[in-house]
């Protein structure tokens, strides 16, 4: 599958947050925690068009990736696929170039809900768990000294 990343514009934010509501609403539904409001409004206030890249696929945007960069450490953010394009590689090519391209030498860091299909995406590319709550699991990928 062709793609590629674009980065994002104030204007972008409605409908990624309209995609994270569709996303994340099994999950979030699964523990209790599903509020279409607070769903779409958290990703609203938290939304950072200078570290926010859209996936592009065949012309038509399809997803979000964020991009943090702390001292000590890369921070993985806000990565949502449309349903359509899900289970296809697409989330593991992006993966990758994030991984690659955002190579600075410091630990990547991200959270995924309990339960999520996506914990084991993570995994297959060399995170894992810090620390967990009832919610969240905290996965790191820690840099690999040569």
């Amino acid at each position: 599958m062709g793609w590629k990343l674009r980065p994002s514009t104030t204007p972008d934010a409605v409908w990624i947050a309209e995609l994270r509501a569709v996303v994340m609403r099994p999950d979030l539904e699964r523990l209790h925690r599903y509020d279409p409001t607070w769903v779409r409004e958290r990703f609203l206030r938290a939304f950072v068009s200078e570290n926010t890249w859209v996936i592009v696929v065949d012309g038509q945007d399809v997803g979000s990736v964020a991009v943090r960069e702390e001292p000590d450490a890369v921070w993985i953010e806000h990565f949502y696929l449309d349903p359509s394009v899900q289970g296809k590689g697409l989330g593991g090519a992006v993966l990758t170039h994030v991984l690659e391209k955002w190579d600075t030498g410091a630990s990547f860091r991200l959270n995924v809900l309990q339960g999520s299909a996506a914990h084991r995406l993570y995994e297959r590319h060399g995170f894992t768990l810090e620390s967990e709550d009832a919610v969240d699991v905290f996965m790191v990928r820690s840099r690999v000294e040569s």
